[in-house]
């Protein structure tokens, strides 16, 4: 692997208002939030028509089902008759129907609405003026994406440098092994950031660099609203565990030089994709309010490996669960040395090239300019 040279391009990090201000937080919503597609699960969950998960994304409840042509629909989670939710589970099986537990209102699979108990006596009541709300929905290698617009960019296309990398690897057939939720009181920006650069692994991250020294990175997106790359591991054959050993067989599609190699992207605004020889960890973030985000960490292994008793994922996790306890301690300490009355940004790092460009990609989607960041 090449190891490229980088550059922050002279750039400085945001002012504290982008990471404290209410007004900033509320600004992201309208111009990025309601706007670009969002991580919301793992639709490879959904096998069979009629399989239901329950998300929240940006506040909002949601519904996500496979219906009887394959495809998926993500509704939100409310009846249109009082509101009231639909399935409370996190995950289930709805059969042919989606029926609302208060008053029977019953839906299908499409959202159309099929049935409303005694409505008939109301007169001018049309069941055709009541479906399920939609919301945008897509999949992409068995991840569900959503949007609150009514127009998204195809989310093949904003997907496309990734499928272009990766179609090969199986991911879409990746079951989840492990899950951790955190709930973090930091700005989702500061995660972000945490996540794409390696100038701190030396000092917060001794297991980790060890593995993957900090100097063993390059990046082969480097604009845009996908970026990252390739890492080489110390350890020839290995991993990222504990030990550095692999946890079971390299996943479909992985061989030659990505045996040696462990990949990280960010996925504008609210996942990380981290993909090593024999397993993957997904990260998704969920805004909550200026100043705090909950994140889930899944672990995707092979089915075949997901239900062996005999394969021991336990490495990976304590390994995982280790370093991201060090990053959002980090990011927390970062949080509040922002909101401070002395703070002023400084200058990023060579090391921290993605960090600027994914500064740089986010100022843009608010519509503010540069110069308002310090990266002039």
């Amino acid at each position: 692997m090449e190891i490229k040279a980088r550059s922050a391009r002279g750039a400085r990090g945001l002012e504290g208002a982008y990471y404290t201000s209410a007004d900033i937080f509320e600004v992201e919503t309208e111009r990025i939030f309601n706007r670009q597609w969002l991580y919301a699960g793992r639709s490879a969950a959904l096998a069979e028509a009629g399989d239901y998960m329950t998300v929240t994304v940006e506040g909002e409840a949601l519904l996500l089902v496979r219906g009887t042509g394959g495809g998926m629909k993500a509704f939100f989670n409310s009846c249109r008759h009082r509101g009231t939710r639909l399935c409370s589970e996190s995950k289930g099986h709805l059969g042919s129907s989606i029926q609302c537990p208060y008053h029977a209102w019953t839906y299908g699979l499409d959202g159309h609405l099929m049935v409303a108990p005694n409505m008939g006596e109301a007169g001018d009541f049309d069941r055709a003026n009541f479906p399920l709300m939609e919301v945008s929905v897509g999949e992409w290698e068995g991840f569900a994406f959503v949007s609150f617009s009514s127009e998204p960019r195809a989310l093949e296309q904003v997907m496309k440098p990734l499928t272009e990398r990766l179609a090969h690897r199986g991911l879409g057939q990746l079951e989840v092994a492990h899950r951790v939720e955190y709930d973090i009181q930091a700005n989702w920006k500061l995660l972000v950031q945490n996540y794409s650069e390696c100038y701190h692994c030396p000092k917060l991250h001794p297991v980790l660099n060890q593995l993957t020294p900090y100097r063993n990175s390059t990046n082969d997106l480097e604009e845009g609203p996908i970026l990252g790359g390739p890492m080489r591991m110390s350890i020839e054959g290995g991993s990222m565990t504990m030990s550095g050993n692999r946890c079971a067989v390299p996943l479909t599609g992985v061989e030659g030089e990505d045996l040696n190699l462990v990949y990280y992207y960010t996925l504008f605004p609210n996942m990380f994709l981290s993909l090593a020889p024999d397993y993957v960890l997904v990260h998704q973030l969920l805004r909550q309010s200026p100043g705090r985000t909950l994140l889930n960490c899944d672990w995707l292994a092979a089915p075949a490996a997901a239900s062996d008793p005999d394969v021991d994922f336990s490495g990976a996790v304590e390994f995982w669960a280790m370093t991201n306890e060090q990053d959002w301690r980090i990011c927390e300490a970062s949080q509040v040395g922002v909101g401070a009355r002395s703070y002023t940004p400084g200058p990023y790092a060579d090391l921290e090239s993605m960090v600027a460009a994914s500064d740089r990609h986010y100022l843009q989607r608010l519509g503010h300019h540069l110069s308002g960041a310090g990266l002039d």
